[in-house]
């Protein structure tokens, strides 16, 4: 039988190096300005980002090293090194001390953007958690709180966002407000987010926000999230309200997509059929239930087989988990583990289901797995051990599932963030 693992990681690499800060961002980097160049950077990618920024304004444009200043805020792990601008390693998913810091410094430094200054805000997925700037009566961990429960409730990255803006000094339009003094503010951005909603990667700092104090206490009341009485207070308060369109802090604001979940996925698909399958493009756009999602498309990949067909299924978006046990993983891996479940009994499909930032849920360390692979040697490892998949699958613990049948997908930090790809491939 052949090994279709070294395809499957091919499949995943193609996916993530058509979103990597060093190739892609370079042709949308703006002129010089006349006075300095301000890089506000945060997320997954924020350092390589900057990184590609410095190589730009320094050694292609030859811009003096004094006029650029920044500071890029990414996970623990997933920095890279830098001349000019500070690299902070904060948390992610659940905030830590050093992404507060390194929000209130970023905040101070486009506040201190003048006439001649270019503001440069560079975005990927990841942002949220690495910029966290409680509004006035919140404190650190009452923010910690939220975002811990907002995690386990099972809600769609947009929804969380929705809570977020509206607890935050920087999201929601705010960093353009702190900024508004700057020649130009110019956000370039790696989407993350299902349908390319500018103003929900990484919360939407430079751009308007829609969503209203309203919306957020919906989603409170809806997922029966436990908040307590400053957090409820704070979503009363007008005060906390985002910055709406027509806002004066964006009159000198442009914002620009430079890569999308779709642009990976096409690159899959690609690899895919020239590798000799009939390719199923689900979309980058999916969302919902890691393991509900899973069982259509276990469906899907039985359908094809029955029928003779050689295809690979292919898909992105972001999955959620609701958590309801005590175990370790994330969308991808419960993912997996849902396919291990229902495909136990064919040896001829195997599947990849991955995080392009190359982490998956997790505790927030570098090491954690971007997801998990399974094939025939999984489904036969299962049999050897006795693993059954939905007791892994009812205490949430894909994590430890995979380590025991060594199905981890651990490609480390990838230094960009363009959401899932899973590929299941029938032979």
């Amino acid at each position: 039988m052949t090994d279709r693992r070294p395809l499957l990681r091919a499949l995943y690499d193609a996916a993530v190096a058509a979103a990597h800060p060093n190739t892609i961002l370079a042709p949308h980097l703006r002129p010089a300005p006349k006075g300095r160049v301000i890089c506000l950077a945060a997320g997954k990618g924020a350092a390589a980002m900057a990184a590609a920024a410095e190589r730009h304004y320094l050694d292609t444009l030859g811009l003096a090293p004094e006029r650029l200043v920044g500071i890029a805020t990414t996970r623990h792990g997933y920095g890279v090194p830098t001349r000019r601008i500070r690299v902070v390693e904060a948390g992610h998913p659940v905030p830590d001390e050093a992404g507060l810091k390194g929000a209130a410094d970023t905040l101070a430094l486009a506040s201190e953007a003048g006439p001649d200054d270019l503001l440069l805000v560079l975005l990927t997925g990841g942002g949220s958690a690495n910029w966290i700037a409680p509004v006035d009566g919140i404190s650190f961990a009452q923010k910690q709180a939220v975002n811990k429960a907002l995690l386990r409730s099972g809600a769609p990255i947009g929804e969380m966002n929705v809570v977020r803006k509206h607890l935050s000094r920087i999201k929601g339009g705010r960093l353009a407000r702190a900024g508004q003094n700057a020649a130009a503010i110019v956000t370039l951005a790696i989407s993350d987010v299902p349908h390319d909603d500018p103003s929900a990667i990484a919360s939407g700092p430079t751009v308007p926000d829609t969503t209203t104090l309203a919306d957020a206490r919906a989603i409170v009341a809806k997922y029966k999230l436990a908040i307590d009485d400053a957090v409820a207070h704070a979503l009363d308060n007008p005060a906390n309200e985002s910055a709406k369109p027509g806002d004066a802090a964006f009159a000198r604001a442009s914002f620009e997509l430079i890569a999308r979940p779709k642009q990976s996925l096409d690159a899959a698909v690609k690899l895919a059929k020239e590798a000799g399958y009939e390719a199923i493009d689900l979309g980058a756009d999916l969302e919902g239930e890691a393991r509900e999602v899973a069982a259509d498309h276990a469906r899907l990949a039985l359908q094809a087989r029955a029928q003779g067909k050689r295809v690979a299924i292919l898909s992105g978006g972001e999955l959620t988990v609701t958590v309801r046990g005590q175990g370790r993983g994330g969308p991808n891996q419960e993912y997996a583990l849902a396919l291990a479940s229902l495909l136990k009994d064919t040896p001829d499909i195997a599947a990849l289901a991955g995080d392009t930032d190359g982490a998956d849920g997790g505790a927030g360390h570098p090491t954690d797995p971007a997801g998990a692979l399974i094939d025939a040697a999984t489904f036969a490892k299962m049999k050897a051990q006795g693993l059954q998949p939905q007791a892994y699958l009812d205490n949430n613990d894909a994590t430890t599932f995979f380590e025991a049948t060594g199905d981890l997908l651990q490609p480390g930090p990838t230094l960009t963030n363009v959401n899932d790809i899973r590929v299941i491939l029938v032979d």
